[in-house]
């Protein structure tokens, strides 16, 4: 590392999944040009989101983060956002309500556009092209001119990120947040699935208890907290130039921050601790992410650890381990017990998706959700027996109906596959699917919670 952060230290260090853009001077002119335009978020907003992953750390919170693969210029409308927000609402108060306790929410959104890949090129036949790097970086479309990285693309993504920005804080601090509207959130074409009669007693329940309070002078006219909720974003910091340009000092502490997104996370394959994304996000004051594959080891774990949290800052770094469902009973218990023994504070999450990717028969990829729900049991059982605390999921998901991953209650097949494959690079969780897995993980809460009280009303008794 240099001793010295900069925003632009990073460009001193070796790089990984970089793009080669063709026009060097375009690019130093975008992102001259991003570099005056407004903070998409605000120091105090990421403080505040450190503050409730404090929480999460010592246990008193859960962390729901989740959304989209990659963010696509092609997607962008207003119902798909409405529908995202109103599944991770539903998924949010099933949780809370298993685990009496507040959950965090974090959207993989306003900002994932860019993505890393296992391969530089991509061939067709006898044409071999520069891979799909997500729209921030080029396009989809298998072409010379469309697989271009193009500096501009940066200045879309601004703009898309902005105005989604804008429909999220006025869908979360303007009323559609509300409680009272748990039975509305519920999508259409969900409300004939197993898990919709499940929500809707939940619903029932919160709007029982909201009747109870108001009963007894307590409603959400006097009560903004009950009306409102904090939503946050996130994304992977891949394309650093982009993210420099956006890093601003706070005017009140002096500090660095991404202005991005609230959250930032370094990918399983840009970790390495002398290379540009972890020197980068070593001298941001953001909450940060860290992920964490199969090939990580428990001495490389607690180096990046002491390099991007040395000041062991709870809230401030969270562990997103994705190793498959066939692998996390392996590596997880080691990192577990060397984080816990050296005393650090840090938030585990599980991404059961990045691990759990097969190519079916047709051709198409896909991810099994009993293999993600098996991640994610693992995930828990290795906390429970290290006796450290689970602390959220990590979901890639859409409120669209679409037809990306296998089984769930509807039990998708490989068949069912190309009916509404609309993904621009890994599949996603539909609604219905994400919802189950929330149902599920608050069975999980439910059963810790009930464990831990017992002991305490059995000494009473």
């Amino acid at each position: 590392m240099t001793e010295r952060w900069t925003p632009a230290s990073w460009r001193k260090m070796p790089i990984q999944q970089v793009p080669v853009y063709p026009d060097a001077d375009a690019l130093a002119g975008v992102e001259q040009q991003l570099a005056g335009f407004p903070p998409l978020v605000f120091a105090g907003e990421a403080r505040r989101l450190k503050r409730d992953l404090a929480k999460v750390a010592a246990g008193e919170a859960f962390l729901l983060q989740g959304g989209d693969c990659a963010e696509s210029f092609a997607e962008h409308s207003a119902d798909n956002i409405r529908d995202f927000f109103r599944l991770f609402l539903q998924m949010a108060v099933v949780l809370t309500f298993a685990g009496a306790s507040p959950v965090v929410k974090v959207g993989r959104v306003a900002g994932q556009f860019a993505k890393p890949r296992s391969a530089p090129t991509e061939k067709v036949g006898d044409t071999e092209l520069p891979s799909y790097r997500g729209d921030i970086i080029n396009g989809i479309e298998f072409t010379e001119e469309s697989r271009t990285p193009d500096a501009r693309r940066q200045l879309m993504v601004y703009r898309q990120s902005a105005a989604t920005l804008n429909l999220l804080r006025a869908f979360a601090g303007g009323g559609y947040a509300n409680l009272q509207n748990a039975h509305r959130w519920m999508l259409g074409f969900v409300k004939d699935s197993p898990s919709s009669g499940r929500y809707q007693e939940l619903a029932g329940r919160i709007t029982e208890a909201l009747d109870f309070m108001r009963a007894c002078g307590i409603d959400p006219e006097s009560h903004p907290e009950m009306r409102s909720t904090d939503f946050y974003t996130s994304h992977e910091a891949l394309l650093l130039g982009y993210e420099e340009a956006l890093t601003r000092v706070d005017s009140t502490s002096g500090d660095w921050y991404a202005t991005s997104g609230h959250m930032v996370w370094i990918g399983d394959r840009t970790r390495q601790p002398d290379h540009a994304h972890v020197e980068y996000c070593r001298g941001i004051r953001n909450p940060i992410g860290l992920k964490c594959g199969p090939s990580l080891k428990a001495d490389e774990l607690l180096r990046l650890i002491d390099t991007l949290n040395p000041d062991n800052e709870a809230g401030r770094l969270t562990l997103i381990c994705r190793f498959g469902a066939d692998k996390v009973l392996e590596h997880l218990p080691a990192l577990v017990r060397a984080v816990k023994e050296s005393g650090r504070s840090v938030v585990w999450s599980c991404d059961p998706m990045h691990g759990n990717t097969v190519k079916a028969g047709n051709g198409y990829k896909t991810r099994p959700f009993d293999l993600i729900m098996r991640e994610i049991k693992g995930f828990f059982d290795v906390h429970q027996a290290e006796g450290t605390h689970a602390g959220g999921i990590h979901l890639e998901m859409t409120g669209k109906n679409v037809t990306e991953c296998t089984g769930g209650a509807r039990a998708l097949t490989d068949e069912d596959l190309h009916d509404r494959y609309h993904t621009h690079c890994d599949p996603r969780l539909n609604a219905e699917q994400a919802l189950e897995v929330a149902f599920l993980v608050a069975e999980r809460l439910k059963r810790e919670r009930a464990a831990r009280i017992m002991p305490h009303v059995e000494a009473a008794e």
